[in-house]
């Protein structure tokens, strides 16, 4: 009994954090999460952040997603993480790491027919263990069903 109560508080616990992390997320990124589909990848030489309307047709919202994409870029590149902290409410895993390498790593806004698209990309380990650990927790923090595996 008391293990079954336990284990509901938890789930009710991870279900406002996932709740949590929509909501400020849609606020942090300015649109709508349940409009929208995000993907996290791992290539060999870094990995990509990548958002796209759901609806072909909603300009609106692949123009907010390139928006905001454009300026996650500028601001990685600075290393300023300020934007995932304030969705996921904690220091991201990763982060930390990819400041400290920011010289060794090239992050490129690119177009997407329904968004856009952050390649992140390095040639130094440290920077590349770092860039798959920050994605992997985005796949696991936004749901997204990617697989975490480098493609």
């Amino acid at each position: 009994m008391l293990i079954s109560k336990l284990f509901f508080s938890l789930m009710l616990a991870a279900g406002q954090h996932h709740h949590d992390v929509d909501q400020k997320g849609d606020k942090v990124m300015g649109f709508p999460h349940d409009k929208t589909t995000h993907h996290f990848r791992l290539f060999a030489d870094g990995g990509a952040i990548e958002v796209e309307a759901n609806d072909a047709a909603d300009a609106a919202n692949r123009d907010k997603i390139r928006q905001h994409l454009g300026h996650i870029a500028h601001m990685f590149a600075g290393g300023d993480f300020t934007a995932p902290m304030l969705i996921h409410s904690q220091k991201v895993p990763g982060t930390d790491v990819m400041k400290l390498h920011k010289a060794e790593l090239a992050y490129r806004f690119e177009d997407l027919a329904k968004g856009g698209r952050v390649r992140i990309t390095t040639k130094d380990k440290k920077a590349l263990a770092a860039v798959h650990e920050f994605l992997r927790f985005q796949i696991s923090d936004h749901r997204t069903g990617d697989s975490g595996k480098i493609e």
